[in-house]
């Protein structure tokens, strides 16, 4: 995002394949309250912290088990990915289960599990923030060992929902973001 010189603002790109970034904006807000705390008696300013918790329900929402409490997590590549604190936040803020690929199978029945102390457990909404091509190592990448190998089996057949669907990276395209304002996803 940048302004111009007349004081517009304009969006230079969104990530809408693996989007990155809100945590550093949610946690800007917190100190910026705590140093500027008059700014935000004297203007009004939008509040961004129940951010989380919008996402927790977008999340929710997408479940396909109906009348089920929704089993969801965030899929990060582990603690050497650049954006690993945001995805520790999110998961934290949430109050969902951060795993990376190596914490979760797809089991005979093609639905998705991930390994606890006491047992598998059903996921049913995957919050990825792997690119593409690690997500399967049966369907890309084949040497893998970021993703879930059945992981695209799994989700084909609509035993897990994965936010951020393989493919959303064409709307990342420059040409094709001008058009992602008008886009219905159904």
């Amino acid at each position: 995002m940048i302004r111009d010189e007349r004081g517009d603002f304009y969006v230079l790109e969104d990530n809408l394949r693996v989007p990155s970034g809100v945590s550093y904006m949610l946690e800007n807000r917190v100190l910026t309250k705590q140093v500027f705390g008059e700014l935000f008696k004297d203007y009004s300013i939008q509040p961004v912290a129940d951010y989380p918790n919008h996402l927790f329900d977008m999340l929710a929402s997408l479940t396909s088990r109906s009348g089920e409490y929704p089993e969801i997590v965030v899929l990060t590549p582990g603690i050497y990915n650049s954006a690993y604190f945001e995805h520790s936040f999110l998961a934290q803020q949430m109050g969902v289960e951060l795993v990376e690929g190596s914490d979760l199978i797809v089991g005979d029945d093609d639905c998705v599990y991930m390994s606890t102390i006491y047992g598998l457990r059903r996921i049913d909404v995957i919050y990825r923030r792997i690119d593409d091509l690690f997500l399967d190592p049966e369907a890309f990448a084949k040497d893998s060992t970021l993703g879930v190998a059945g992981l695209m089996r799994a989700w084909r057949k609509g035993n897990v929902t994965l936010a951020n669907a393989p493919g959303a990276g064409v709307a990342d395209d420059k040409v094709v973001y001008a058009f992602v304002p008008k886009i219905n996803i159904i």
